[in-house]
């Protein structure tokens, strides 16, 4: 089987010829640490995909929302969020010029940040440019204090990024779509107001990936997540999903339970353990007690979110191997 195939074989519940990865890496410019964009960014993911040889290649999220002036009020988020999506057509073209340049044989793999990650970004990109954290906390204090207006800015990014999503698949020519949500911790929302303010824009979102013909990847992102806000409405637009096991009380086995038999991937912590600590015997003996435990049908090997931008590649190439011939 080439890569493409044993993904596809993976991800549809048929038995491939050995088990597939997926990993990844964040592109930064070495001294500043800053997101590699355009040609740079392009170079920097064929250079990966060449030495990691692995079975995905997936194209990262670079172009995010511009700055915007400081936002006080849910009306001024309204006003001033979602009106502009031109950096969607830019993350556009990058995946449809690093698509043409990269092997056909590899699954091809576009990443869209989730909703909930689209819509407190701006708040990290204003004026005074906020932590994730504070973004996140600022989003849910303005659906708070009036969910009017920013439920009418949240549908518009949603809207963008359902355009985005069939763009990756049609125009693009990319086999998927790795869908990031990242609402899942309960630090910010409650089970209650995640289904109502979060739930049905992710679901436009993954349901026009499968409507463009990809394959959708549900990530699953932060710490203490509630993955019961994940349940069969997700699971059945999914093709594969990804969550932090070590992060969460869900194990490989019981996320097949959960998501009703769905493709898992995962395996590794991304932080810590032997993919980033070594030696490689020790990461190719964990391989297969992770595919002892799990099996090879319906698994992708994984780790739990992306990996540091000096993760030893030679660490990772031993995993791919090792899965590769079981």
């Amino acid at each position: 089987m080439t890569s493409k195939e044993r993904v596809i074989a993976a991800l549809e519940g048929r038995e491939p010829d050995g088990i597939p990865s997926l990993f990844s890496i964040h592109f930064l410019d070495p001294e500043t640490k800053a997101r590699l964009l355009g040609q740079d960014s392009i170079d920097a993911h064929l250079k990966f995909f060449r030495e990691a040889n692995g079975d995905f290649a997936k194209i990262m999220y670079e172009y995010r929302a511009p700055g915007t002036e400081v936002i006080r009020t849910p009306e001024g988020y309204n006003r001033l969020i979602g009106r502009d999506l031109s950096y969607m057509d830019r993350q556009l073209e990058f995946c449809r010029t690093l698509a043409k340049q990269t092997d056909p044989n590899l699954f091809l793999l576009g990443t869209l940040y989730g909703v909930w990650s689209s819509c407190y970004i701006p708040f990290m990109e204003m004026g005074g440019k906020y932590t994730m954290e504070e973004g996140q906390m600022l989003m849910s204090t303005f659906l708070r204090w009036n969910e009017k207006p920013m439920l009418e800015a949240m549908q518009r990014i949603t809207d963008g990024l359902c355009r985005l999503a069939a763009a990756y698949i049609k125009e693009a020519k990319l086999d998927g779509v790795y869908y990031a949500a990242t609402q899942g911790s309960r630090r910010w929302l409650t089970d209650e107001e995640c289904i109502r303010w979060v739930k049905p824009f992710d679901l436009q979102v993954m349901e026009a990936v499968k409507k463009a013909g990809g394959y959708c990847i549900l990530h699953i992102c932060q710490s203490d997540v509630g993955m019961d806000r994940f349940d069969e409405d997700y699971a059945a637009l999914a093709d594969g999903i990804n969550w932090g096991v070590y992060d969460v009380p869900m194990s490989l086995a019981d996320g097949r339970e959960h998501f009703k038999g769905k493709t898992v991937i995962g395996g590794f912590a991304n932080h810590k353990g032997p993919l980033v600590d070594g030696p490689a015997e020790k990461v190719r003996e964990e391989v297969r007690n992770i595919v002892g435990n799990f099996g090879r049908k319906g698994f992708i090997l994984g780790a739990d979110c992306t990996l540091s931008s000096d993760q030893d590649l030679d660490l990772m190439r031993a995993a791919i191997c090792e899965a590769r011939n079981l």
